[in-house]
């Protein structure tokens, strides 16, 4: 999945001083007469994060449409781990404003140098002695992706509470492949722990279910199917029409069979920021 070169960012740093003083006041002209969305997206025309988004939601829509579905009903995570800031905003200046990121101290050293109208997802695994930075640290916390026990969602529940924000949006995480390393419920105990957040956490609003695919992080058809047969069993449980329920799943590599597999919410990240950047371990 993370095959890609990285370039992101790269190319205004390589201009000429004059061509960047030039460009910069032809934006400013720009986003003078043209609307925010249209001035943004021409500002970060240049950039390769920007059009490969582009590329993205294009794909999505087709996806979408492809399988009977509005595009509008999917929501895409642009997944930014290890990215720097400066990549993001060419993002976000492109017009998208849903973010994802799967450490803590990378979402709370990232969310207060952008713009406050992003919604970020936390999509890592959660330790429950970080959920208190967590949310503290990112006001604009819009969703949870990856709630797996009760113990965190107890954690989450009562982190809202004292900090007095609304109800935390969060999702069920399910092991739908079955391996050890990964994270997330039993597919037969997701109705339990679906039960506990939505009626035993009134601090957390639960709004469905999300897995992580396969060993290489692309998911068998197998997979898709199992969340959804799960959102079944939960939508039964809790008298809550499965429409209303959200499936994350996908990635880079299959979010365009997760949706015509029913998901509401893919994460895509080496396709729209290149691959990662890890630091070399010590």
């Amino acid at each position: 999945m993370e095959s890609e070169g990285d370039g992101d960012g790269a190319v205004g740093e390589r201009r000429g001083e004059s061509n960047l003083e030039r460009k910069d006041q032809e934006q400013t002209n720009n986003s003078q007469t043209l609307p925010p969305l249209m001035a943004a997206s021409s500002i970060a025309a240049d950039g390769v994060a920007a059009a490969a988004l582009r590329s993205v939601l294009l794909r999505v829509t087709k996806a979408a449409e492809h399988s009977g579905r509005s595009p509008q009903s999917i929501r895409v995570v642009a997944v930014s781990k290890t990215k720097p800031v400066s990549v993001l905003r060419q993002v976000y200046d492109a017009g998208h404003r849903t973010f994802g990121e799967n450490y803590v101290q990378e979402i709370i050293e990232k969310a207060p140098q952008l713009p406050e109208d992003i919604e970020w997802h936390f999509i890592g695994n959660l330790q429950s002695n970080k959920v208190k930075s967590l949310l503290s640290g990112v006001p604009n916390l819009a969703m949870v992706e990856t709630v797996d026990d009760q113990k965190i969602a107890n954690h989450l529940d009562r982190a809202v509470a004292n900090l007095g924000r609304k109800p935390l949006k969060v999702l069920v995480q399910v092991n739908t492949s079955g391996e050890e390393s990964k994270f997330g419920v039993e597919p037969s105990g997701c109705v339990e722990l679906a039960k506990h957040v939505s009626q035993g956490c009134p601090n957390l609003e639960f709004c469905g279910l999300m897995t992580i695919g396969m060993l290489d992080y692309s998911s068998t058809p197998e997979n898709f199917k199992a969340l959804a047969n799960c959102r079944s069993e939960v939508s039964k449980a809790l008298g809550i029409p499965e429409e209303q329920l959200e499936l994350s799943m996908g990635m880079s590599n299959d979010f365009e069979q997760a949706i015509e597999m029913g998901s509401t919410n893919v994460r895509v990240g080496s396709t729209i920021f290149g691959a990662r950047e890890y630091p070399n371990k010590k």
